[in-house]
């Protein structure tokens, strides 16, 4: 039997839900190969951006090792990015782990923390000259639904870390558990990378 892939999905205050909950529920539906534990700097109850809390069942001192680290987006981005407890454990993660990933505005913190330096990324369009601004040595791309540079995945806000997700489980496991996946889901998988109408609506490209 393969050995289950670990995934730490961080909460801070001021989380976006569905960043966090979209993905989280693309792994949960195929829990006979990936295994979520919640992380945040304390254990407790997190408040997201819409006041819903979310619980981490496990605190960055804990030290364990993931192979697959998530970082969601929100308003507490900003206060994420120069949050040395975080920065130093994504740093560390950063060593051993197979994947980083983000989602929407997460990108400025895993750019804070020097880790899209040299890579290939995309974030929300609406917020992208935040993350941009975090991260100068990183190539930003501004049309992509999401971007995979190596062992670096990052997406465009809030749904779109859904179908980066599921690009995950098609990478890590198989086309055919992620297919059944977003069926599960009722979801429809946009599969194309490069397909963003949002970066034109918010006047990133014409």
């Amino acid at each position: 039997m393969r050995e289950k892939i670990n995934v730490a999905a961080v909460l801070f205050e001021g989380f976006e839900l569905l960043d966090f909950y979209g993905p989280l529920e693309m792994f949960g539906l195929a829990d006979e190969f990936f295994v979520v534990y919640q992380v945040a700097e304390k254990m407790g109850p997190v408040r997201s951006s819409a006041g819903v809390c979310g619980y981490a069942e496990y605190a960055l001192a804990d030290e364990r090792r993931y192979d697959l680290i998530l970082v969601p987006g929100g308003a507490g981005t900003r206060q994420q990015a120069s949050n040395p407890a975080l920065l130093e454990w994504l740093r560390r993660q950063a060593h051993s782990a197979r994947i980083l990933a983000s989602v929407c505005t997460g990108a400025g913190v895993l750019a804070a923390a020097g880790l899209l330096d040299g890579y290939r990324a995309t974030t929300n369009k609406q917020s992208f000259a935040w993350p941009m601004s975090q991260g100068l040595e990183t190539e930003w791309v501004k049309q992509a639904r999401w971007v995979e540079d190596r062992n670096r995945y990052t997406s465009a806000g809030i749904s779109a870390g859904m179908d980066m997700a599921l690009r995950l489980i098609e990478v890590l496991v198989d086309a055919e558990t992620a297919e059944r996946v977003a069926n599960e889901a009722e979801y429809e998988w946009n599969r194309s990378p490069s397909h963003d109408p949002f970066a034109g609506r918010f006047g990133l490209v014409w």
